[in-house]
């Protein structure tokens, strides 16, 4: 039997997490990290290990994390320094939280002892930098912290984490970790792959659940389905295609996270709620934390029947959250649509007389909004400065509607095809601006050199962290397009402003408080700086040569590309 070794408690640390399947930790360092930097030093064989990814901003690294998994459906792991980087990393963890992405969140932690053990304080800031609940700012956002505080317990610590991230409804986890204890010496454990501590199967739809939607849906003439993020993964977008398209049950997208359906699908209405919520007999809601608001679109009618269908369906984790529904089944849409299929095929006599009524209605509603797309965009295609539906329709036709897109608060979704699921992901509702940068370089490191694009407002894009991410993209060979639409304003401020009081004295001013962005930064000259492909765009006739440049730029040069496009004030 060969001899055991010690080694630190780092070591097995990362050992333990490469075996589970992390492959890469997207960090930013910090004084508590030296036990894990000595232990890459101290292993000969890397591919043991996660590959270390340095970046040099918390929330670039844990909006990497959110986009890998966005693009692979794996966990990575994110490290920072103690109770700064913690807090640098929130905005990020709150749309993890809120998009149910696992992200296994860890940070060091400051020194628990003074002088007594290796690895006790030896710098000013480990005093002051200390907490009395270094997790108490984030716990809300999590399904679990915890403080390693013992070498032994690692193994246990590591799947404890991971089956938690992983298990439906999925999200981050936080631990932390003490550099004494990271420091210790202990023998290298026997690892495993973990197939012991495998995430909880997923809770599956009740029966008679099932058969009570699908008896409400039969007997439905104007059903709708509102999915938010049935692209989640493939399984879910097959199911619901297959739903859609044998019951001709019509999908409205609103505000999609992640799209589920392709855009010339059948059955798609695209992501205007307007009239179709309020039009609907039944509807069906799909993973959806906010359907519909009074506010902003019509309401569903007083008599119309609701089921909502999710891991999480009362997403209880919102402290207010009022949407009425008649029907609440609890289960991924992966189990819960074809046993839904299967239910109303039970009942297909009774449905398919109306299936084939709405196949022609659909028709002609996708046949009208069609014509309103085309003609809206010939009007905007003149558009000076340039308008974001003649932007959105550019890169739709310059990626060929194979790109994965990364949508920041910029993109008008109507004017793009979409072609396949999967390929748009948008910002999470938790409005943590400056997400899609870093979720389109995550995206390219599991996305098999396809072209990954973040497009984002000129606010959003300040709020990425560009230097930094721009860096990290390159330093690595993962160079991403970013378009700046850029209208020298917080819009999203503007227009809350405009309806709230559209007739209010802010609206009929010159210029509105707290809401423009000026004078603008010239944004180009950031890809510059790693010596990128960077471009101003004022002239709406001059986009699509700008794109095929930026795109070859990344493509073939493999450089980091940033575009300016000078967009319109008002849209």
């Amino acid at each position: 039997m060969p001899k055991s070794r010690k080694v630190t408690v780092a070591e097995v640390y990362l050992r333990l997490l490469k075996s589970r399947g992390v492959d890469y930790i997207f960090a930013n360092a910090g004084t508590d990290f030296a036990p894990i930097i000595e232990a890459y030093a101290a292993v000969k064989d890397q591919s043991k290990l996660p590959e270390p990814i340095t970046v040099p901003h918390e929330n670039v690294a844990i909006s990497m994390a959110h986009g890998y998994y966005l693009a692979t459906g794996k966990v990575a792991a994110v490290m920072v320094h103690v109770t700064v980087g913690t807090a640098n990393a929130i905005c990020g963890l709150y749309n993890a939280s809120r998009d149910r992405v696992p992200i296994l969140f860890t940070a060091g932690r400051t020194p628990l002892t003074e002088f007594e053990l290796h690895g006790s304080r030896n710098a000013g800031i480990h005093w002051a930098q200390e907490m009395f609940d270094q997790a108490g700012m984030l716990r809300e956002l999590v399904k679990w912290d915890y403080e390693l505080r013992n070498g032994a317990q690692v193994a246990s610590v590591v799947d404890r984490a991971l089956e938690l991230a992983r298990s439906e409804p999925g999200g981050p986890v936080y631990l932390s970790l003490p550099r004494e204890v990271l420091g210790m010496d202990v023998e290298l454990p026997e690892i495993g792959d973990g197939s012991l501590r495998r995430p909880a199967v997923p809770a599956a739809a009740d029966a008679n659940a099932i058969d009570e939607a699908a008896d409400i849906l039969s007997r439905a003439e104007n059903p709708l389905i509102v999915s938010r993020n049935a692209g989640r993964n493939a399984g879910s977008a097959a199911a619901l295609d297959a739903l859609a398209s044998a019951y001709a049950i019509p999908v409205l997208e609103y505000r999609p996270c992640t799209n589920g359906l392709a855009g010339d699908h059948p059955m798609n209405l695209g992501f205007d709620s307007k009239p179709h919520v309020s039009e609907a007999d039944v509807i069906v809601t799909l993973d959806t934390d906010a359907p519909f608001t009074k506010q902003m679109q019509s309401p569903p009618a007083e008599d119309c029947r609701i089921i909502q269908i999710g891991a999480d369906p009362l997403f209880e984790n919102y402290p207010i959250r009022g949407f009425p529904r008649e029907l609440a089944i609890t289960s991924t849409l992966e189990s819960a649509l074809p046993m839904l299929s299967d239910a109303l095929g039970a009942r297909r006599n009774g449905v398919k007389k109306r299936a084939d009524a709405r196949r022609k209605r659909i028709r002609e509603i996708q046949k009208s909004r069609a014509e309103r797309m085309k003609g809206a965009l010939q009007k905007a295609k003149a558009d000076a400065p340039i308008h974001p539906a003649w932007v959105s329709h550019c890169l739709d036709q310059a990626t060929g509607g194979e790109a994965m897109i990364f949508n920041d608060y910029g993109l008008q979704l109507p004017f793009m095809r979409n072609t396949k699921p999967r390929t748009h992901f948008g910002t999470p509702l938790a409005g943590g601006l400056g997400w899609g940068t870093g979720a389109a370089i995550g995206g390219r490191f599991g996305a098999n050199g396809r072209l990954c694009v973040a497009a984002t407002g000129d606010g959003s894009y300040m709020f990425s962290n560009p230097v930094p991410a721009t860096q990290v993209s390159a330093a690595y060979d993962k160079p991403i397009l970013s378009i700046v639409l850029n209208n020298s304003r917080w819009f999203a401020v503007q227009r809350a402003t405009m309806s709230m009081y559209p007739e209010g004295r802010a609206v009929r001013s010159n210029r509105m408080a707290m809401s423009t962005l000026e004078p603008s930064p010239k944004f180009e000259m950031v890809a510059d700086m790693m010596d990128g492909h960077g471009e101003r765009v004022d002239d709406p006739a001059e986009l699509a040569g700008a794109l095929d440049r930026a795109i070859e730029a990344v493509t073939v040069d493999r450089k980091p590309a940033v575009l300016n496009v000078i967009c319109g004030a008002d849209y």
